[in-house]
């Protein structure tokens, strides 16, 4: 995908246009330079890399949060959504799920990251045997996703599977995108959920999430 160029213009603007973005600007988490040219953008009908994960993240907002098991939470940076959900275990603490989407994505259009913080041992112990155990079944089906695990979080790199190679991954629109993202989410933290449900009985947890996960491989034609 070819990276689409930036140059500085001088324009001139009235002060109250210009207070009028900067409004906009910081109620999106953005600048003014970027706010400009997302409105300009818009006029003339050009999808901009921030108007597409945006939408894409909207996508993901309306579909995750009708589950009822996930909240939004303010968004960083305009290239990243994030996301918490609860754990049945001790003072029932929170996973953090943030997707950061690449500006110009190619074969990788971004990573998700999960994450936990916790001082108990117990709790990191078993997250880290999760994500062990999830590394090693998705790795089965899918030996080219790339991975970073250590202390309590995790590291997944997006990127289209084989069989999606027939499609161009800057074709998916951004409700597509948003769905197979808020696929993938749900279907981790199922899964997540299931493993600590399961503490006393690992292989039957073990199980389960395979099982869980082949049908998600099924279900999608097209998978992250």
């Amino acid at each position: 995908m070819k990276t689409m160029q930036k140059s500085v213009y001088s324009i001139v603007l009235s002060d109250d246009v210009v207070a009028q973005i900067d409004r906009l600007a910081y109620r999106r988490n953005t600048n003014r330079s970027n706010m400009i040219n997302q409105i300009l953008a818009e006029y003339v009908s050009y999808v901009t890399p921030e108007k597409r994960m945006q939408d894409t993240f909207r996508r993901m907002e309306t579909i995750l949060q009708a589950a009822d098991t996930f909240q939004v939470l303010m968004q960083p940076t305009e290239s990243t959504l994030t996301l918490r959900s609860a754990i049945a275990y001790k003072y029932n603490p929170s996973v953090r799920y943030a997707v950061e989407l690449y500006r110009t994505p190619g074969e990788e259009i971004g990573e998700l990251r999960v994450s936990l913080r916790s001082q108990n041992s117990s709790l990191l112990l078993y997250l880290t045997q999760f994500f062990r155990l999830w590394i090693k079944i998705e790795s089965a089906y899918l030996p080219h996703t790339g991975y970073h695990a250590e202390d309590g979080r995790l590291t997944r790199i997006l990127r289209p599977t084989a069989a999606a190679k027939t499609a161009e991954t800057e074709g998916l629109s951004s409700e597509t995108l948003g769905e197979l993202l808020s696929a993938y989410i749900a279907l981790f933290d199922a899964s997540l959920k299931c493993f600590f449900y399961h503490l006393d009985a690992p292989a039957a947890a073990a199980a389960e999430i395979e099982r869980m996960y082949r049908t998600y491989l099924t279900e999608h034609e097209i998978v992250l």
